[in-house]
């Protein structure tokens, strides 16, 4: 592997800085190792190479031409991809979806907008579960993308490609979103650094709608410092989004300092539960004892309604999703089917466009909605909702961080589940819990278990303090190993 496609991100904006490459060559080295490997792993759903390459001519053009370097944009030069649920004005946005096989969007994405202003450049969006509904990308309208430290398993998801994308060194960077555990939980299984912000951290405006009360834009690299590097231009209040929140974003300055003297870091039991591998418990609770000999006081906590976190979740964001996606019926956008009729056209639009586990969502999410129901289900999991809010609010009285892992199992093989939908679900039942309170989450690699597949932890912090999570997670990799293992192609 060349050095270049394996730089992190803070390699990338310092080579190019000093000159060490171009950002021509940098594209270009990303490029050819997607040409290269891309068969095997399958990451993307559609690819920009030749954009890309105008917009590195630009920049280095700007970089040339430019005498004062401070006034350069920060991450000038810098190539990363996005999931396909964003939207990129002018370039196809599927969703990994037939029903919007053809659809391009004229605007961009507000978070996607503000890096391309601070200087990175997109090359190409990656594959996903069809409308983030999934946890494996095999639920894809394109095709199942494969773990690159295993290529028989599954990168996670629904933000798989973008996971698999950095695991596999195709780009420093990637953008997911995460609705229920949709960065962390593929983050965890491809042996990479995954951020969930909180929610109204970040503009939603352009990310296409799953669930609105529980969607987040997050972000994958190879480091918490690489998040943390591109994270501030990302956040903060959109006129173009109701639910971004006027908070300001710290600047975020990470060192070499590793001491977590007077942390108080929460471990709940609830999430170290009967039929986890033994092995995620036992690499996540071996990273919670480096956190304390790291100077981290360890505080037992408890988050007593986190059983319910997956039923709650199930009919909140179904029932989101059931109204969200009804917009899709073949007339305004996105594939219209052939019909004699109106009525006929939108359910033969709708019943081919959509694959099998977004119907199931949609019939799942109407039914709780429908009179006579909503109040026994709907509304009963609103009120449970704040519950599950209400125990991380109490544990954050208490300490600084909760420590958890990140999924009850390391990356399952392709097909494991495709007929058990409810086994599927269960692989989202530790990160559920953090979207329906709203908190940000940090997931980053703690070990391996014994057929070498990766196992992540994850960080939970109170609302908007991602900048914490950042400092205890540098330091976490500071002093371990686990996120310079790279997969071999």
């Amino acid at each position: 592997m060349s050095i270049q496609t394996g730089f992190t991100v803070r390699q990338c904006l310092d080579a190019l800085q000093n000159g060490q490459v171009t950002s021509v060559q940098l594209v270009q080295a990303y490029l050819d190792r997607i040409t290269t490997l891309e068969p095997q792993v399958q990451a993307f759903i559609t690819l920009i190479a030749e954009q890309a390459l105008t917009l590195a001519q630009a920049a280095d053009t700007l970089r040339t031409d430019t005498k004062d370097t401070q006034s350069l944009p920060p991450l000038l030069g810098l190539p990363i991809a996005i999931k396909d649920v964003l939207t990129l004005a002018n370039v196809r946005c599927t969703c990994g979806s037939r029903i919007l096989v053809d659809f391009v969007p004229p605007h961009t994405a507000t978070a996607v907008q503000r890096l391309v202003d601070a200087g990175v450049i997109i090359i190409g969006k990656t594959n996903m579960d069809e409308f983030a509904m999934g946890s494996s990308t095999e639920n894809s309208a394109f095709h199942t993308t494969h773990n690159p430290w295993d290529l028989t398993r599954v990168p996670g998801g629904s933000s798989g490609g973008s996971a698999a994308a950095v695991a596999a060194r195709f780009i420093p960077a990637a953008l997911g979103s995460d609705t229920g555990g949709s960065v962390r939980q593929p983050a965890s299984f491809c042996g990479i650094s995954g951020l969930k912000p909180t929610y109204g951290r970040i503009s939603r405006y352009g990310l296409v709608a799953y669930g609105s009360s529980l969607d987040t834009v997050g972000a994958f690299a190879q480091t918490v410092e690489d998040i943390s590097l591109f994270f501030p231009h990302m956040a903060g209040l959109d006129e173009h989004d109701a639910t971004s929140m006027d908070v300001p974003v710290p600047s975020v300055q990470l060192d070499g300092n590793t001491s977590l003297n007077g942390l108080r870091v929460g471990v709940p039991n609830e999430y170290f539960i009967e039929g986890m591998q033994p092995a995620v418990e036992k690499a996540v609770r071996e990273a919670i004892a480096h956190l304390e000999k790291l100077g981290a006081q360890i505080v037992p906590v408890s988050l007593p309604h986190t059983k319910y976190a997956l039923p709650v979740y199930y009919l909140i964001a179904p029932a989101e999703a059931s109204a969200n996606l009804a917009r899709y019926e073949g007339v305004r956008f996105g594939y219209s089917a052939d019909a004699s009729n109106l009525l006929e056209m939108f359910k033969q639009s709708r019943g081919t466009g959509f694959g099998s586990e977004v119907k199931r969502r949609i019939m799942l999410g109407t039914y709780a909605l429908s009179a006579g129901y909503y109040d026994a289900y709907y509304g009963q999991a609103q009120k449970v909702r704040t519950l599950i809010k209400r125990d991380f609010e109490n544990a954050f009285r208490n300490v600084d961080v909760i420590a958890t892992p990140v999924a009850p199992s390391t990356a399952f093989r392709i097909g494991e589940h495709s007929n058990d939908p409810l086994a599927m679900y269960l692989e989202d039942v530790f990160t559920l819990p953090i979207n329906l309170a709203g908190v940000p989450a940090l997931a980053l690699p703690c070990g391996f278990d014994e057929e070498q597949l990766p196992i992540g932890m994850q960080l939970i912090g109170p609302h908007f303090k991602e900048d914490l999570l950042f400092r205890v997670g540098h330091a976490y990799q500071l002093t371990t190993e686990w996120h310079k293992q790279a997969p071999e192609l």
